[in-house]
C-alpha cells in the first residue's frame, strides 16, 4: 500500500524513537514532531490499518515487519541524502537535514540509487 508523505514521516520518527528510546507512544511521537495529540492518534490508527503499525494494550507502538521496513528505507534515503548534499555541494548539516526530508518523498529510485553509489564510492 502507498503512503502519503505525512505517513512515511511517521514511520520514520517511530523507527528514529524506537532506536533512541526502545518503548515509543503516541505522545512520544506528537511530542517529537510537535504535533496535536489528536493529530497524532489520528494517523497511528491509519498506519495501523494499513497494517504498519501495532498499538500494545500499554500504549506502546510497534512496526510490523512492512511498517519497519518502509521506516527504514525513509532514514535510508534521508540519511544518505543529507551526506550528498554536505559532501557535494557544502551544504550545512542544518540544512542538508531539512531538505533531505523534503527531497527523500519525492525522489526517483534512480536517481537515489545513483546517490546511493557516490556515496558509497566514497567512503
Amino acid at each position: 500500500m502507498k503512503i502519503q508523505e505525512s505517513g512515511e514521516n511517521y514511520l520514520e520518527t517511530i523507527l528514529i524513537l524506537q532506536k533512541r528510546n526502545g518503548c515509543v507512544r503516541s505522545i512520544d511521537v506528537a511530542n517529537e514532531l510537535e504535533f496535536t495529540k489528536a493529530s497524532v492518534s489520528r494517523a497511528m490508527g491509519i498506519l495501523k490499518e494499513a497494517g504498519y503499525l501495532i498499538m500494545q494494550p500499554n500504549g506502546s507502538l510497534v512496526l510490523t515487519e512492512s511498517g519497519k521496513a518502509k521506516a527504514e528505507a525513509v532514514y535510508e534515503r534521508h540519511r544518505l541524502i543529507a551526506e550528498f548534499l554536505e559532501l557535494t555541494l557544502g551544504v550545512s548539516p542544518e540544512i542538508a537535514a531539512q531538505d533531505s526530508c523534503r527531497i527523500e518523498h519525492i525522489i526517483s529510485e534512480e536517481s537515489f540509487a545513483r546517490i546511493k553509489e557516490f556515496i558509497k564510492s566514497h567512503e
